[in-house]
């Protein structure tokens, strides 16, 4: 897709030093990406210890001492 947006200088030279990107285009399409997979990982955590049915890390110890 293709945008113009007005990404100040030093928020663009910022992210592409921090990116290691050699392009702008790479150091906001990495930029981005990073956000979303930070936001998705945000949102799953939040289901962290809510499913009953899984075993708890007691009982995984137990199982793999029985080993």
């Amino acid at each position: 897709m293709k945008t113009t947006i007005d990404i100040p200088d030093k928020v663009l030279q910022e992210a592409i030093e921090l990116t290691g990107a050699s392009t702008k285009r790479e150091a906001i399409v990495t930029a981005v990406s990073d956000c979303n997979n930070r936001k998705k990982m945000a949102r799953l955590a939040r289901h962290l210890g809510t499913c009953a049915e899984l075993m708890t890390p007691a009982e995984l110890e137990q199982l793999r001492a029985a080993d």
